[in-house]
């Protein structure tokens, strides 16, 4: 995968996590919840832009590592929405599965690039 195919990856996943958190229920768990979803879902392609532009190979590690931590909260603020029965997990597997995915690309990028020090 090329990095402006990742950078596409990332956008659209944000805007997945936006779809779903303007779907949920108006109730105060939701609402905290989706909050928390929406924060880091969407921080996922900001940061990994921002990791591109990185000024220095520390910097873009740093950044890199950013965006794995905010795929695999992603991932946990879906599990919550599940495991609290606000939705069904058939309405986020897919969804859910892309997170995982991005954390795994993120960790193995991030590994690499600090091996490269």
């Amino acid at each position: 995968m090329t990095p402006d195919e990742l950078k596409k990856r990332t956008k659209q996943f944000g805007l997945r996590v936006i779809r779903l958190v303007e779907s949920l229920p108006n109730t105060k768990t939701a609402t905290v919840i989706g909050g928390q979803l929406l924060r880091c879902g969407t921080s996922v392609g900001a940061n990994y832009r921002a990791a591109r532009r990185g000024r220095s190979k520390a910097e873009f590690i740093a950044k890199l590592g950013t965006v794995e931590e905010e795929a695999d909260e992603s991932a946990y603020w879906l599990e919550m929405l599940v495991e609290a029965k606000i939705i069904k997990m058939n309405s986020v597997a897919q969804l859910h599965a892309e997170a995982d995915e991005l954390t795994a690309i993120m960790a193995k990028s991030h590994q690499t690039a600090k091996r490269q020090i």
